[in-house]
């Protein structure tokens, strides 16, 4: 899996050497300011931005954080005027890594349109991740995350990926069971799920809408209305 990060499921740690990973980075970055200074004058704004997206992700590995939200954020303004929502919540994701002021308005952003928008149900779930990790064991926004992260695969994923994903979200799921009211036991599990109201998408998705107004905080770089009516059934 490409976008999630299963190892803090599964307790992995980076065994990668730090110092050619960097080095790695530095000629991918390298390579990235090449094929940008070699665009001609009257390329593709979408392709310029693609190519904006990939450093950005380079630099948030080299810790170069200010520039990547700042080269993340232009290109979400292309690929959403584009229609290309995938393009666009991945740029949400890196301005969170960024770990900027706006850092989590882009999540709510990059949630919003992760969940409205038919796009790879992996990268949605890896931004509902995203607000499992920032939650408070005590609150219920992880258990809304996790519940609608295995709600989105079961919409939305297939095959393999269906497997891969709906085993990752059910150990969310369990984990953040455990950590917000010790669950211990299926008994246990199955009454905190139903308490919850976590087995009831028209429940647990106006919960999470909640816990994307707390992230954006009225702050939309979009009109939500407008966008609703470019989705792919209208």
């Amino acid at each position: 899996m490409g976008y999630i990060d299963d190892s803090v499921m599964l307790g992995v740690s980076d065994g990668e050497d730090t110092e050619n990973s960097i080095a790695g980075l530095e000629v991918q970055l390298i390579a990235l300011e090449d094929r940008i200074r070699e665009l001609p004058a009257n390329a593709n704004s979408v392709d310029r931005a693609y190519l904006d997206l990939q450093m950005a992700r380079v630099k948030v590995g080299l810790d170069q954080k200010p520039e990547a939200w700042s080269l993340a954020r232009n290109a979400f303004d292309v690929f959403l005027q584009a229609n290309e929502w995938e393009r666009a919540v991945e740029a949400c994701d890196l301005m969170f890594l960024s770990e900027q002021e706006g850092s989590l308005n882009a999540l709510g952003q990059g949630i919003w349109l992760g969940v409205t928008y038919p796009i790879d149900p992996e990268l949605t779930l890896a931004m509902l991740q995203h607000v499992i990790e920032e939650t408070p064991d005590d609150a219920d926004g992880a258990a809304v995350a996790a519940a609608t992260s295995l709600y989105i695969v079961h919409l939305r994923a297939e095959g393999k990926q269906k497997d891969d994903l709906e085993f990752f979200a059910n150990q969310m799921l369990g984990s953040v069971a455990r950590r917000h009211s010790d669950v211990g036991s299926q008994a246990q599990f199955e009454h905190w799920i139903h308490k919850l109201e976590l087995d009831n998408p028209e429940a647990f998705l106006v919960r999470l809408r909640n816990v994307v107004d707390v992230l954006v905080q009225d702050d939309w770089w979009f009109d939500r209305d407008e966008l609703r009516e470019r989705l792919p059934v209208n």
